[in-house]
């Protein structure tokens, strides 16, 4: 079974993974623009790519992995060039969605996310 997990904004992200153990098992991060009231981001490259990144997760994803959501806050925190989540050098974010395997090289991009054999050859990648 993955492992889901859910963050909001920047600092609760710091926090969340200065302390976070996987335990052995692969730490897999999407990193997308909040929901609005209806459930969808309104980040539209977000809201597409989204059931293909769920179906990756829930069928090419390794047993004991982990998959941690990270909502970069709404379009004006994530527009501003100054956004933390751009500057950090773990996770040097220029768009989103960007699904990255944690302290690893494995990285796509924007509409690379919304490619089932992009995300299945992700997935199933050995550290």
């Amino acid at each position: 079974m993955v492992h889901k997990h859910h963050v909001a904004g920047y600092d609760a992200f710091v926090a969340f993974m200065k302390d976070f153990n996987g335990n052995g098992g692969a730490i897999n991060i999407l990193f997308s623009g909040a929901k609005l009231a209806n459930g969808e981001s309104w980040c539209g490259d977000c809201v597409e790519a989204a059931p293909f990144i769920e179906t990756a997760v829930n069928t090419s994803a390794p047993e004991n992995s982990h998959f941690i959501y990270v909502d970069v806050g709404d379009r004006p925190t994530w527009k501003d060039m100054n956004n933390p989540f751009r500057k950090d050098t773990n996770t040097h974010l220029s768009v989103i969605p960007t699904l990255i395997r944690w302290k690893n090289p494995q990285r796509l991009e924007g509409e690379q996310c919304a490619k089932a054999d992009l995300l299945e050859l992700f997935f199933s990648e050995d550290d």
